[in-house]
């Protein structure tokens, strides 16, 4: 198991009541992140919309943090994460918001307080990039999208 690592968290006014993250089994790799909306919001097919968690976070630096969709959400609703894994920055001090696109056929309906999303704290390399003329070869090369599909 790898070493916690300590994330200061503030929530903000709107979401005084809820629940900060929280990881929902002792091996889960995902904190469940809630919906601090005000109102219910009622997402249509077709349609994505912002929706605030209500918290901030101090990310250590080396780190980032990940937001991916609930596989209950999606299997039972369609809704996932518009931009996912969305990328949180360990410079980024602002809300954290999810943007939650309906895909199924029915709309859904999302209460306060509601888990909607997962945060996992990830470990970050730095890449030292060297431009060269030529790349080294490889026996899969240039192929790309489905190209094992031929082999």
């Amino acid at each position: 198991m790898s070493a916690n690592v300590k994330v200061l968290v503030k929530k903000m006014s709107h979401a005084r009541d809820l629940p900060l993250p929280n990881y929902m089994s002792e091996q889960a790799a995902g904190m469940d992140l809630c919906a601090a909306v005000v109102e219910d919001v009622l997402l249509q097919p077709g349609e994505y919309k912002l929706v605030p968690t209500g918290i901030a976070l101090a990310i250590p630096s080396g780190y980032e943090g990940q937001v991916r969709p609930r596989s209950g959400l999606a299997l039972r609703h369609g809704i996932t994460l518009l931009n996912t894994p969305g990328t949180i920055d360990a410079d980024y001090r602002g809300e954290i918001k999810v943007i939650l696109v309906n895909f199924g056929n029915k709309a859904c309906l999302l209460k306060r307080g509601e888990r909607v999303a997962q945060l996992v704290i990830q470990a970050v390399s730095k890449a030292a990039l060297e431009e060269v003329d030529k790349l080294p070869v490889t026996f899969r090369g240039e192929g790309g999208f489905g190209h094992t599909d031929l082999l």
